[in-house]
């Protein structure tokens, strides 16, 4: 044993060693030259500011950490990143105009792929692919996403919407009123709607009585304490061959061994859901996509598998089936958050409910045309001024592949004193557009953009309409070619949703409004949370069923 012993641990410390001194090399190799930028000092090397950014918490209504940080150092700062490094935040217009027209520079960085591809498997997801792959997938994808599918799910979001309503009916139907905190039933009918919209699936979220194995499963990957820990950045930036003895050592040791089980359960569904609707296809002939089958999974297989289109221009069975859990986290995380604050807003702005559900009341059908809900103009500015003050993703990350000049709208002054109108910035350098401070940027809002008024869009004004967004004038749904397919998706399931519950129910707070806090997860996603649970996500409302009810 002993001799045994004399060999194995020169060999263990040898390895550790080794990949010890290759991620302590790889992590130097990452430090760009320094810049000229403002920002605040950096706290320590091996986080820097990174894990302070990646989850906080802030009472509602107060300014977070960005915005703290752009008024003591201008519209573009640098603060610290992982192993001695910096990264460049940026609310500039100009900085994001130019990253979202030049595309082929500034590519989704290392950590966001790593940390996508747990989910997404060997396949390459849309929202993860670059240049030529990522142009083939727009183009194979397009037809799901335009209008006239969309007025086709419009049915399912409605009868889902009203199955909710009616759940919600029964638990206050004794008094007439009661608490009902939205946040687990908006994610479960979004869920549900994704399911049968995506791919034509009942994954029967809604029903309490029924257990899925694909829901269970996004709900322990969505639910994993690991999204509110900065080791799951600093591990997805590392090496591909160091993570992998970290995951192979975390299962040893029993650690996210639910979140393994669950990206297996996922693997496998997505690959039956990819069999079967491949089958279906085959077995009818249906090759024409206006015709037949119509979710999302069996329009871009309609597409993939067209004549008219090349056998080099087809997407692999991988990459389509990656688009699967894409289409599960893209297609109802974001409509469920913004719903959640869509009615957060609606309690707390009683004047707004009250004109609102008067025009959504005076609608003579329960069931409208998207056509019809796009004809409502409050309707309509209250989900644009809810995505612009609660965009989905608040922070947007991209990496430079080559040296570049960045132009800035407003230029910064270094501790030299020295003015400066450009940005130099060097290969590998990473940026973050801080888009949450765009859509509230005072200078293209005016004095009141950080206000919650939706009347700014019926005469929005001209400096706001230089916002390159793919969804009206904001980035909540980013812009240009990687600009978010599934705006129209969301924005109108959101309307679905708001339409049907006001016309139920009148929605005021259960608790004070000094209790309810934003809680920021990954870097990116802004949720309600109260301090009491600062790190889980609530919205205890008062719903109170209406007299015509």
């Amino acid at each position: 044993m002993q001799h045994i012993l004399k060999i194995f641990v020169p060999v263990l410390a040898s390895t550790v060693a080794y990949y010890l001194f290759r991620t302590i090399r790889w992590g130097l190799s990452r430090i760009p030259s320094p810049l000229p930028l403002p920002g605040p000092p950096n706290p320590g090397w091996f986080f820097g500011h990174q894990k302070r950014i990646w989850s906080n918490s802030t009472p509602l209504g107060e300014p977070t950490l960005m915005d703290e940080w752009h008024d003591m150092y201008g519209p573009t700062f640098k603060a610290g990143g992982f192993f001695g490094g910096y990264r460049i935040y940026s609310m500039d217009i100009k900085v994001v105009q130019h990253i979202m027209r030049n595309d082929d520079i500034y590519l989704k960085p290392p950590v966001m792929r790593n940390l996508l591809n747990m989910i997404l498997g060997e396949g390459t997801g849309v929202i993860v692919a670059e240049g030529a792959q990522h142009r083939l997938q727009r183009k194979a994808m397009n037809p799901a996403f335009g209008p006239p599918q969309i007025r086709e799910f419009t049915k399912t979001f409605f009868d889902k919407s009203i199955e909710m309503r009616d759940i919600w009916k029964a638990q206050i139907a004794t008094e007439g009123v009661g608490e009902i905190d939205p946040v687990e039933w908006l994610s479960k009918v979004t869920v549900d709607i994704i399911g049968l919209t995506g791919f034509n699936y009942h994954l029967d979220a809604l029903n309490d009585g029924q257990t899925n194995a694909l829901n269970e499963a996004f709900k322990t990957m969505f639910h994993s304490s690991g999204w509110d820990s900065p080791w799951m950045p600093l591990i997805a930036a590392l090496p591909k061959s160091i993570q992998s003895i970290i995951k192979t050592l975390a299962l040893a040791c029993g650690v996210d061994t639910a979140m393994k089980s669950s990206v297996d359960c996922i693997q496998r569904s997505c690959r039956q859901l990819l069999m079967e609707n491949k089958a279906q296809l085959a077995a009818t002939g249906e090759k024409d996509i206006g015709s037949g089958s119509r979710n999302l999974l069996s329009l871009l297989l309609k597409s993939n598998m067209s004549s008219d289109t090349p056998a080099h221009a087809r997407m692999s069975d991988a990459d389509v089936m990656a688009q699967i859990p894409t289409f599960l986290i893209a297609g109802h995380d974001t409509t469920s958050l913004a719903t959640n604050w869509a009615l957060l807003e609606l309690s707390l702005h009683q004047d707004i409910q009250a004109k609102l559900q008067e025009e959504l009341l005076s609608v003579p059908t329960a069931t409208p045309s998207m056509d019809e809900l796009n004809g409502l103009p409050l309707l309509d500015g209250f989900v644009r001024e809810t995505l612009r003050l609660h965009s989905p993703i608040t922070t947007l990350g991209r990496i430079a592949v080559q040296d570049d000049i960045i132009p800035l709208a407003h230029p910064f002054t270094d501790r030299d004193g020295t003015v400066h109108d450009k940005l130099p910035v060097r290969k590998g350098q990473l940026i973050h557009l801080t888009l949450h401070q765009v859509n509230t940027d005072k200078s293209l809002w005016g004095p009141h953009a950080d206000k919650f008024i939706p009347d700014r869009w019926l005469n929005l004004p001209d400096s706001a309409r230089i916002i390159p967004g793919a969804y009206s004038n904001t980035l909540s749904f980013w812009g240009g070619s990687h600009g978010c397919m599934g705006w129209r998706f969301t924005s109108i399931e959101m309307k679905v949703l708001i339409f049907v519950l006001l016309r139920s129910f009148h929605f005021d707070l259960a608790v004070r409004k000094d209790e309810l806090m934003v809680l920021k997860m990954a870097s990116i996603w802004q949720r309600p949370s109260l301090k009491s649970e600062p790190l889980q996500t609530r919205l205890p409302l008062v719903v109170k069923l209406l007299k015509n009810e």
